[in-house]
């Protein structure tokens, strides 16, 4: 493989040179009719991330660090993805499948998927090496035009449903099973609290100790399914105590004629979420060295470790569990399991397994979540980007925890049990599953984009039929929460009409495209300004956009004096910008722009 090009390489292949600007930086600004791209260097080691002018950034050293390595992308994407799902999700795969055969064969099927969306992930990384954030990123730089509506529109989505608090709120359900305590729904809470606000002040004090946290959770994560998965085959050698174990792989497939087209559906969109996560470690990548190289060997590792302790642990728990038991028990597969083993009481000491799972699964979430957020604020389209971009005092993101903590603090205490939590939940999907989709396709936007800059080809290129099937699979969540469920419009998650929650994530996406408007053209017309983007500088070496106003009669002065990015040219330096594709140059100095 080769290394990463360098500002001196960019210019030789070029030849043009870099303007000197505020903060001793080099950028190089490639012209394209009237578009500016910006093309930087991290000290991350990945290539020169090229992006539109609008787009946050680069922080050329990660006010965060570079704590992740090899081992931390491989627990970022286990943690993420193994939360307490698998210990639950057979059950309903099962019901949605009808037969033991077809409910295997899905987890295969959900592998193949991920694996076409992790190659997604994998090329536009490529194209923006140097920028964590994953999607906030690749959403900005794939719809560049109209300037700022991407992020706007994601970030007041962000805001808006920025809370987590099914994860806590399934925590403290499993803490609660290892006891014969029957909590009230204030105890529940209170416990969902204690572990959300745990996971969070972990991930304020100290980077690498959240890190290392989380690894420590993953390994014992594994650890659990492979114990599962190990059980599973001793059964079925006939070395313990459960009669017929092979009873549910005879006739594997029988009952699958039994199921229709939604309820297969239902199982496909099941299996996407229990894969959901695997793209947490791009969220981190300008904190990992060599990004691209390290990723492309740790992330697939990953996904197939999953996918095969995924397969096994269904193996397990069909050898173990009738298939009857598991269709009809109230209880957790997981739970069900223990028990037919190794009985109730030591059933219970092994919940501590999944409310392990559920913490690590919380941890990741975070750490990921956390630089998302913060690298909304770096877009300056939030107000105070000090607050979502600072690193004091810890060398964390302080702002954006805080911020998360307690919306989810909200959506923890707020809501009733039963309907209103059910709707939250789905409330947050649907939005996200239109951001996915489009972010999908926006790799071919992003393609036609750098060939029009001439940049060539970048570290990794996915596959034109893996993007498809990846997009599909997304088109197919969107397409899913508009189909009446078999017992009717009423019939759903929630006691009221079955699509509530889809119409409410579209009307939040609607909204934010009405503040956009205001915010970006009517407000601007009326107040006789205009708006531009200035690059700051905090203390602790973060870096950011911040949107002012500028009047419209000090426009062309403000112009003359910032490069396309917002950064100002220092005083008495001469740059000289050139487009690869033309050799026009631009001649900056402290006076005019020509």
């Amino acid at each position: 493989m080769s290394s990463s090009p360098s500002s001196s390489d960019y210019k030789e292949e070029f030849g043009n040179t870099s303007a000197s600007i505020q903060g001793g930086a080099e950028v190089n600004v490639i012209q394209n009719g009237s578009t500016e791209y910006i093309g930087e260097i991290g000290e991350n080691g990945g290539a020169i991330t090229y992006q539109d002018a609008s787009g946050a950034p680069v922080e050329g050293h990660s006010p965060l660090g570079y704590e992740v390595s090899y081992f931390t992308v491989i627990f970022l994407t286990v943690n993420m993805m193994i939360g307490t799902g698998i210990f639950s999700t057979p059950a309903s795969m099962l019901k949605n499948c009808g037969s033991v055969g077809l409910a295997l064969f899905y987890w295969v099927i959900g592998y193949i998927l991920t694996a076409c969306g992790q190659s997604v992930y994998f090329e536009l990384a490529s194209y923006f090496p140097s920028r964590s954030g994953g999607e906030v990123v690749y959403l900005e730089q794939a719809y560049s035009r109209p300037k700022y509506f991407f992020p706007v529109t994601f970030a007041m989505q962000s805001v808006v449903l920025s809370f987590s608090s099914s994860n806590a709120i399934v925590m403290a359900n499993y803490i609660f099973k290892m006891t014969d305590y029957k909590p009230s729904g204030m105890e529940t809470k209170g416990v969902a609290l204690g572990c959300w606000t745990l996971a969070c002040l972990a991930i304020i004090v100290n980077t690498r100790f959240s890190l290392i946290l989380s690894n420590t959770l993953g390994v014992i994560k594994l650890l659990t399914l492979v114990f599962i998965s190990i059980t599973g085959f001793v059964i079925l050698g006939g070395h313990t105590k459960i009669a017929n174990p092979t009873a549910n792989f005879h006739n594997a497939f029988e009952g699958t004629d039994s199921t229709g087209a939604y309820e297969l559906a239902n199982a496909l969109v099941n299996i996407t979420f229990s894969y959901g996560g695997f793209n947490n470690a791009f969220n981190v990548i300008n904190e990992v060295k060599n990004p691209i190289r390290t990723i492309k060997r740790t992330a697939p590792v990953a996904l197939t470790i999953v996918a095969i302790l995924y397969m096994t642990t269904n193996i397990a728990f069909f050898a173990a569990i009738p298939k009857k038991d598991i269709l009809t028990s109230t209880q957790v597969t997981a739970s069900l399991f223990f028990e037919r083993l190794f009985g109730k009481k030591a059933a219970k000491g092994l919940t501590i397994l999944p409310v392990l799972s559920a913490f690590g699964n919380i941890l990741a979430s975070m750490i990921g979540a956390s630089r998302m957020v913060r690298e909304v604020g770096r877009q300056g389209v939030l107000p105070f980007p000090e607050f979502w971009v600072s690193t004091r005092p810890f060398g964390t993101p302080l702002g954006p925890v805080a911020f998360k903590w307690a919306m989810t603090t909200i959506m923890i205490l707020a809501p009733p049990a039963g309907d209103a939590f059910s709707f939250i939940v789905a409330l947050q999907n649907y939005p996200d599953s239109v951001f996915v989709s489009l972010m999908t396709f926006g790799v071919f936007l992003i393609r036609r984009q750098r060939k029009r800059l001439g940049l060539g080809r970048s570290e990794f290129k996915a596959w034109d039929v893996a993007i498809i099937l990846y997009l599909l699979s997304k088109i197919m969540l969107l397409v899913m929460p508009w189909v009446p469920p078999v017992g009717g419009i009423y019939a759903g998650s929630f006691s009221f009409f079955y699509a509530t929650a889809t119409l409410t994530g579209l009307g939040i996406i609607a909204l934010c495209g009405i503040y956009y408007y205001f915010w970006i053209f009517a407000l601007p017309k009326w107040g006789n300004y205009q708006i531009r983007q200035t690059v700051i500088e905090l203390p602790g070496g973060a870096v950011s956009h911040k949107i002012v106003k500028v009047k419209n009669e000090d426009v062309a002065e403000w112009d003359a004096s910032h490069d396309p990015s917002g950064r100002s040219f220092l005083t008495g330096t001469e740059g000289a910008l050139a487009s690869p594709d033309t050799g026009d140059r631009v001649n900056y100095n402290d006076e005019e722009k020509v």
